[in-house]
């Protein structure tokens, strides 16, 4: 019920860490009209649409920086050797390439669990997102922020996405309320390099759109490497933030010409 609104629990068929199965749920929930709104991490949902269902907002964005929660107070700090974990293929990329004399290794749970290794002396530095932390409780956790040339956030990272069924002209109403025009263009320009380049949300892929309230301009940075982090890309335009969607398609025309397709290619091939 929109009026009063009602909070509806999904099923991620018990597979932890799934986040497929997650956004599937959450989507079988408003298709089978459980719920009326799905909110989702804008950094998990695939970029081909569900049919029968609407992206219909995007709230306010949270910091979509990664954070370093360990040993150092930045990067080149880092002691030499440092064990850190982290699921992310793109984390482990950009960390292998900034320092490749780090020792990166699979981490994988909720929050507290990868906290919880890191405290007990498993590791010596774990890599989160920011707004995770942040929306935990947690940012006294964070030793620092990583800088966005340094490691470039996931698509979506910080963002959510309000989903509705389609012709739900009563819950488009209700989250018009709360949508933040400058989150929206980012998301959807970095949604758009996704979609070009054919990546998944598990593809050595960093997109990071950031938009000028002042100006108007967007400028969209990316980054694409091989996982051991031997080879990469890096490339940034900007431009008209109101064409976010013509800026992130230059931008993935960018990043195939020069190669982009190929690492993600055998980027794919080495993590099998």
């Amino acid at each position: 019920m929109l009026g009063g609104a009602q909070l509806v629990q999904v099923s991620s068929d018990g597979e932890l860490g799934d986040k497929a199965r997650f956004v599937r749920g959450v989507e079988r929930a408003l298709l089978d009209g459980e719920a009326e709104i799905g909110v989702h991490s804008a950094k998990d949902l695939p970029a081909e649409l569900t049919e029968g269902l609407t992206l219909a907002a995007v709230p306010p964005r949270e910091d979509p920086h990664d954070a370093w929660i360990g040993v150092g107070s930045s990067l080149d700090e880092v002691p030499e050797g440092a064990k850190v974990g982290t699921a992310s293929l793109r984390r482990q990329a950009q960390l292998l390439a900034a320092r490749p004399d780090l020792e990166v290794g699979e981490l994988h749970g909720n929050v507290d669990t990868r906290l919880r290794k890191l405290a007990e002396g498993e590791l010596d530095a774990i890599v989160l997102a920011v707004a995770g932390l942040r929306r935990l409780g947690r940012a006294d956790e964070i030793a620092f922020s990583i800088p966005a040339e340094v490691m470039t956030p996931a698509a979506g990272q910080g963002a959510l996405m309000l989903q509705v069924r389609d012709g739900d002209e009563a819950a488009l109403a209700a989250v018009e309320r709360v949508v933040d025009g400058a989150a929206l263009r980012e998301v959807t320009a970095e949604r758009t390099v996704v979609a070009l380049l054919n990546a998944t949300c598990n593809s050595p892929l960093g997109v990071f759109a950031a938009v000028d309230l002042e100006s108007g301009q967007m400028r969209i940075e990316a980054f694409v490497g091989l996982p051991d982090g031997s080879e990469w890309l890096r490339d940034r335009i900007e431009g008209d933030s109101k064409e976010p969607t013509l800026l992130g398609a230059e931008l993935a025309k960018r990043l195939v010409d020069t190669g982009a397709r190929d690492l993600l290619d055998r980027a794919e091939a080495m993590a099998r």
